[in-house]
């Protein structure tokens, strides 16, 4: 087991919750987690990537133990203030879902901090998916509306978690309680907090000049939007390395930890002797 530690950064008027390991090592990736979840998600990627290079997790605020503030704010903000708090001045971007967008939004607004990136199952700003909405989007609706905090977060999990075409008691059920748990805190962070989060303008004309090593991941039980996404990213990014996981849906690296991180350690090997 590598060093590690974990601490909370007085940042931007808040206090997130990190996790350092690896710290010997001179390059460095940083873990950006999904909006169901929190820096827990990356425990297994952690452990394995923090033996070859420093590993920075976090939670984001109003998720897992970091802070939420009243006032205005800025996720890639707190993400930029947390890296020259560490004194962390480039790096490799891991984000899945939402983290793939704030990834994605640093290499866009921040290059100097991004060597590359490998994105999983990344939500883009500004994207519209055309097609038909998915079956529980009336039923999350609903339990939105009427408060239910433990439906909502049901709900959500067999969309993100259980993935198309498979029940609950199809998946891990230690790892879809992880995530369930992980959803709640931010379910319960209050409504009116969330409405100063400062909108990310859209990414979508700006794809094609992104210029960094690009991994791309994605289960094949994902969402249509999901897989739509990668594809676009695809094509966009010059380069880009696109990879789907079978018998996996939104979040591949907690149903098979071992076999994303080959995915990824192949991609590395390949881009950071050149970089």
């Amino acid at each position: 087991m590598t060093d590690q530690k974990s601490d909370f950064a007085s940042i931007n008027g808040t206090q997130i919750y990190y996790t350092l390991a690896g710290t010997g090592h001179d390059e460095t990736i940083v873990m950006v987690h999904a909006g169901i979840c929190d820096q827990r998600m990356w425990e297994h990627q952690i452990a394995h990537f923090s033996q070859r290079y420093r590993v920075l997790a976090f939670d984001m605020r109003g998720f897992g133990q970091s802070k939420m503030a009243e006032g205005a704010f800025s996720f890639t903000d707190d993400i930029k203030a947390l890296l020259d708090h560490l004194n962390i001045q480039e790096a490799w971007f891991m984000g899945c879902s939402q983290g793939g967008k704030m990834s994605i939004h640093m290499a866009l607004h921040h290059a100097e901090y991004v060597k590359g990136l490998v994105l999983v199952a990344p939500a883009i700003s500004g994207y519209r998916y055309e097609g038909e909405s998915h079956p529980l989007e009336a039923s999350i609706d609903e339990a939105d509306e009427a408060g239910d905090m433990a439906r909502l977060c049901e709900l959500e999990v067999q969309v993100w978690f259980d993935g198309v075409g498979r029940k609950p008691e199809d998946v891990n059920p230690e790892a879809r309680q992880l995530v369930y748990d992980m959803n709640f805190i931010a379910l319960n962070t209050p409504d009116e907090l969330w409405e100063q989060e400062i909108e990310m303008q859209s990414q979508m004309d700006a794809l094609a000049t992104i210029n960094k090593p690009t991994l791309l991941v994605v289960g094949d039980l994902d969402i249509p939007p999901s897989l739509e996404r990668v594809d676009i990213l695809a094509d966009c990014i010059q380069g880009a390395k696109k990879v789907v996981m079978t018998g996996t849906a939104h979040i591949p690296n907690m149903e098979y930890p071992d076999k994303f991180n080959q995915i990824v350690d192949a991609f590395l090997g390949e881009v950071v002797s050149r970089s």
